[in-house]
C-alpha cells in the first residue's frame, strides 16, 4: 500500500484531548478499511501565519499513514466535515521517517540551549544604552589626544591647577 503523511490543524478552542480524539477517529476509520497509522505526532498549539476562520492558533497533528488511496479520500472527506478541523494536507511519500519530525527536533534543541552567548556590546550591566560620547572608542581617542598634547593620562593639567 502507498504511504502518506497528513498534517491537520484543529481549532484552538478545543483541548489537546479533543485534538487527539480527531486523530483517533482517523486511525479507527483507517483500521476498518485495512490501513495503518505508522507515525503520530502532536506538535502542540502553534500560531498560524494568518487568521483562518477567526482563529490565530491551532493544534497541529502529523500522521504517517499506510493506506489505500480510497481510504485517504474517505479520510479527507471526514476531515472536511469536521467543524473542529481548520485545514489539512495529505501528501504521498516514498517512506515514513521514524525519527522525530523537524518541528519536534527544533523544539528539543530550543530547550537544550541554556547559554546564549555574551551580552551584546554597547550596553552597561544595567541594560541602559550608552550615549554617543560614552562609547569606548571615543574615550580611547580622548586619552590619545591628551597624551599627544603632553598632558598626563589621568586628566591632571598642572597649568590649570593653582
Amino acid at each position: 500500500m502507498p504511504l502518506y503523511e497528513c498534517v491537520s490543524i484543529a481549532r484552538s478552542e478545543i483541548t489537546q484531548q479533543q485534538a487527539d480524539a480527531i486523530a483517533d477517529t482517523i486511525a479507527a476509520q483507517l483500521d476498518t478499511e485495512g490501513g495503518v497509522v505508522r507515525k503520530r505526532e502532536y506538535w502542540g498549539l502553534r500560531s498560524l501565519a494568518y487568521r483562518i476562520k477567526k482563529n490565530r492558533k491551532g493544534h497541529y497533528i502529523l500522521l504517517g499513514l499506510d493506506a489505500k488511496p480510497a481510504s485517504i479520500v474517505e479520510m479527507e472527506r471526514q476531515l472536511r466535515l469536521n467543524e473542529d478541523v481548520l485545514r489539512f494536507m495529505s501528501l504521498r511519500v516514498e517512506e515514513i521517517d521514524e525519527a522525530p519530525s523537524a518541528i519536534l527536533a527544533r523544539r528539543s534543541d530550543d530547550r537544550e540551549r541554556g547559554f546564549r552567548g555574551p551580552k551584546p556590546a554597547g550596553r552597561f550591566d544595567t541594560g541602559r544604552r550608552r550615549g554617543f560620547d560614552e562609547r569606548e572608542e571615543f574615550r580611547a581617542r580622548d586619552r590619545e589626544a591628551e597624551e599627544s598634547e603632553g598632558a598626563p593620562a589621568g586628566g591632571f593639567h598642572p597649568a590649570t591647577e593653582e
